[in-house]
């Protein structure tokens, strides 16, 4: 029995060998690259080439950069923006859907909102600079039939924040809407027949035992995002902004693209990342502390 047990055990562990391989060979092996950050790194000479060690100069000379505090800014604006909405509404959404009777227009919504989720930022941002043109954008169009001035969504500073905001929260959360329905689903009919005994509508059952009944899911949700605090979505980004909107759309990881592979700021830009790097170690360690502390919340 105890040799049936390992073999079946052994096969499992062999199913994770290729994913472990890939973490290894894309995650683990290219931390080595942090040590570019205490050097003036030279391409020609290699990576195993005898580079100048100048220790936490790269942290100085960013330090004193005034732009890299834009940078943080926009992206922490950004991010717990995207966060927050990507919080309320799916959980709104969830319980709109949840009122739903009819089960197939219900399917037929939900599948609808999640779609736009397994599009990549590269086409869906085509599809946006089209949309959102000042000129011939559907949205303009529609702006100007009613009397107002078309709006420069993507090329004016004061706009591009809401915009990349209103496009990511819309692009992901019907699917997020999925976990929140989840638990909506394990919540016991009886508390609402017991609500409806006793006389409440459904507003009061919306109040009373559905957002109780997500409390746990939402908690532990909001929790995990502490995380992501400073990923503002460099793919989104990328293909959206330009020189125009730097001031309002440069975020930490596009500044690091542009510093490390445009300008050829290796050992700076590497400094960055690794800054990035251990604030988001040390959010995610205590978002996933708490998750466990407050939402029981486990990976093993």
């Amino acid at each position: 029995m105890n040799v049936i047990k390992k073999s079946k055990n052994l096969s499992l562990h062999l199913m994770l060998l290729p994913a472990m391989i890939l973490l290894i060979v894309f995650s683990y092996i290219p931390m080595a690259g942090i040590v570019i950050a205490f050097q003036n790194f030279i391409p020609a000479k290699g990576f195993l080439g005898n580079q100048e060690w100048v220790g936490l100069k790269n942290f100085e000379l960013i330090a004193t950069n005034p732009f890299v505090y834009r940078v943080l800014q926009n992206t922490l604006i950004i991010a717990f923006a995207k966060i927050l909405l990507g919080l309320a509404i799916p959980i709104a959404f969830a319980i709109f859907l949840n009122e739903i009777r009819s089960s197939a227009y219900k399917r037929t919504l939900q599948t609808l909102v999640y779609l736009p989720h397994f599009l990549s930022w590269v086409l869906l941002g085509g599809i946006l600079i089209d949309i959102l043109s000042p000129s011939t954008g559907i949205v303009n169009n529609l702006l100007k039939s009613l009397g107002f001035n078309p709006i420069f969504f993507l090329g004016d500073p004061k706009w591009f924040q809401p915009t990349v905001i209103i496009t990511d929260v819309w692009k992901e959360f019907g699917w997020s809407t999925i976990l929140y329905l989840a638990a909506i689903t394990a919540i016991n009919p009886s508390l609402y027949e017991s609500a409806k005994i006793d006389g409440a509508g459904r507003f009061r059952q919306m109040i009373s035992i559905t957002l109780p009944g997500m409390s746990m899911i939402i908690a532990m949700l909001a929790i995990l995002s502490i995380g992501n605090i400073l990923n503002a979505g460099f793919d989104q980004i990328f293909n959206l902004y330009h020189a125009g909107v730097y001031e309002t759309g440069d975020i930490i990881d596009t500044f690091v693209y542009r510093m490390g592979l445009i300008d050829a700021k290796f050992g700076p830009a590497a400094a960055v990342g690794l800054f990035k790097s251990i604030v988001s170690l040390i959010l995610i360690t205590v978002s996933y502390y708490c998750a466990y502390r407050f939402a029981d919340y486990r990976i093993f």
